[in-house]
């Protein structure tokens, strides 16, 4: 019998950092600015995966839409 490996739906603020190829510092700053999405569940800080994806989906909007317009 296979099993599918279940996909993490968030990520610690180390591992969206890595993902983001920033420094841990810089996204825990992200987080406390609001830049990056975060929720906290108890004392854990977490970066849900489809929040950093619609994040980064509406940055490259943005950028596709200046680069044709200017």
């Amino acid at each position: 019998m296979k099993t599918q490996a279940r996909k993490r739906r968030a990520l610690s603020v180390p591992e969206a950092a890595e993902e983001l190829g920033i420094s841990r510092g810089s996204a825990f700053a992200a987080v406390k600015r609001g830049e990056i999405p975060s929720i906290r569940i108890g004392k854990r800080l977490l970066v849900p995966v489809a929040a950093l994806d619609s994040m980064l989906s509406e940055v490259r909007q943005e950028e596709a839409s200046e680069s044709a317009s200017g």
